[in-house]
């Protein structure tokens, strides 16, 4: 089966972003975006989701990818 891959890291560093002020501009603890900055995580609300790709001025496919080279063919 595929896997969806975070890159929060990424799109974070080509906005020049912090984790202290996107948890700001988002309402979401460091603690847990740092958890989905890593991959760390199972779940994300849609609203989060949502409130990340406004401050990031981004679509939820720059943040979202699925690799499907794991998956089954």
């Amino acid at each position: 089966m595929g896997k969806i891959i975070l890159r929060l890291d990424r799109v974070m560093a080509d906005r020049k972003i912090s984790l202290k002020e996107l948890s700001e501009k988002v309402g979401v603890s460091n603690v847990n975006l740092s958890k989905m900055k890593t991959g760390k995580i199972s779940a994300i609300r849609f609203s989060t989701l949502a409130a990340i790709c406004d401050a990031l001025d981004c679509q939820p496919g720059d943040i979202l990818e699925f690799n499907q080279s794991d998956a089954d063919v």
